[in-house]
């Protein structure tokens, strides 16, 4: 380790520290709607990837609901439908279903709405990341479906490069191709994601993809068409490195703030992957949003466990890492999140919270005191 990393680990470990030895968070005062999503008859909200508000108040829900199925072709197995992609007006009136058989709707993970009113779906089972323009067109296609059936005798996994987990690429299990001197989680450069999770954008509409809820750890970063420009994170617990990039935000300096579900961390990044800092105290990060305006906070979702019902909270979080406040907590009642999957914070004071254990989005205002 240069004298430089070692210098900027000791930085980041010591406000980590500070983070945590600060008084305890005051709770913050919300009222919620828990039910103002009306779809028609025999149509429902199911596992809620993701949840976004456009600049005119229209809502888009990604949820695993529907039907799915396979389609044998010649040589590949392509799955289908078995997420949805559903429109609402502002009071929650539906008021269409965008995708229908998308190629892409397999496992709804994460759902963004651009500055431009673009729809981007983040799609776990496909490996897609899916763009969808104010008339609900496809507009572009990030990723693509691995090849989940061969037809002939595979050939012997390579040997797994030392220190490689089972699955990481140059690990046993990995994906063909992965280079063997590729360090643990680093991925393959472009669009190949295992699991992607979320999808952000700064000033210059570049697209950041957090690809890390599979065999990678990384943060892949494209130009506004979609060709891959660079990447950085691999697997570990170093600054840089990642146990499952979970979710993004950009502020409005360009800096990326991503969510280290394993490490239980924020990281922040510049818009070239350079470290700038990273705190705790926030929980286990699932799900990350960003506000606007002159001062901006994040909100950042906790789930203390793998069903989100024992331990859960939204914290409210200034850009330096400093906890403001936290509200709600695990449960299946009005103001009590169940996997709260997915924040969208369009002000300070509105949030939209989609869960997946409790098939539901809440609309939350936070009062003033």
């Amino acid at each position: 380790m240069t004298r430089t990393l070692k210098a900027l680990s000791f930085t980041l470990v010591t406000a980590s520290a500070a983070l945590v030895a600060q008084a305890p968070v005051p709770e913050l005062a919300f009222d919620t709607n828990a039910d103002f999503l009306r779809t028609p008859p025999d149509t429902f909200v199911g596992e809620v990837g993701g949840v976004g508000a456009n600049s005119k108040g229209q809502l888009f829900v990604y949820t695993r609901t529907g039907h799915p199925y396979a389609t044998l072709g010649d040589n590949r197995t392509f799955y289908r439908n078995g997420s949805r992609l559903f429109q609402f007006d502002a009071s929650g009136k539906f008021v269409r279903e965008l995708g229908q058989d998308v190629y892409g709707f397999n496992a709804a993970i994460g759902l963004r709405i651009d500055p431009q009113d673009n729809v981007w779906t983040i799609d776990a089972g496909a490996n897609q990341v899916v763009k969808f323009d104010t008339n609900g067109q496809v507009a572009l296609v990030l990723g693509r479906k691995p090849e989940t059936m061969p037809v002939r005798p595979a050939a012997p996994p390579p040997a797994p490069t030392a220190g490689a987990p089972a699955g990481a690429p140059g690990g046993a299990g990995g994906p063909a191709g992965a280079a063997a001197n590729r360090r643990p989680g680093e991925g393959t450069p472009g669009s190949t994601f295992f699991r992607p999770s979320d999808v952000a954008w700064d000033a210059a509409g570049n697209i950041y993809i957090a690809d890390g809820m599979g065999a990678n750890n990384r943060i892949a970063k494209f130009d506004k068409e979609g060709r891959f420009i660079k990447q950085w994170g691999a697997t570990g617990s170093q600054p840089g490195e990642f146990r499952g990039v979970k979710a993004l935000a950009i502020d409005a300096k360009g800096n990326v703030y991503a969510a280290d579900y394993g490490n239980r961390r924020i990281q922040v990044f510049d818009s070239e992957g350079k470290v700038l800092n990273q705190f705790g105290n926030i929980g286990t990060p699932l799900a990350m949003c960003i506000t606007k305006g002159a001062t901006q906070h994040l909100f950042i979702s906790h789930a203390g466990d793998p069903d989100g019902m024992e331990d859960a909270a939204i914290y409210k979080v200034t850009l330096d890492g400093t906890v403001v406040g936290k509200f709600g907590s695990a449960g299946k009642l009005p103001k009590q999140f169940g996997l709260a999957n997915s924040l969208d914070c369009r002000s300070e004071t509105e949030l939209l919270v989609g869960e997946m254990t409790n098939w539901r989005v809440q609309r939350i205002t936070l009062k003033s005191r």
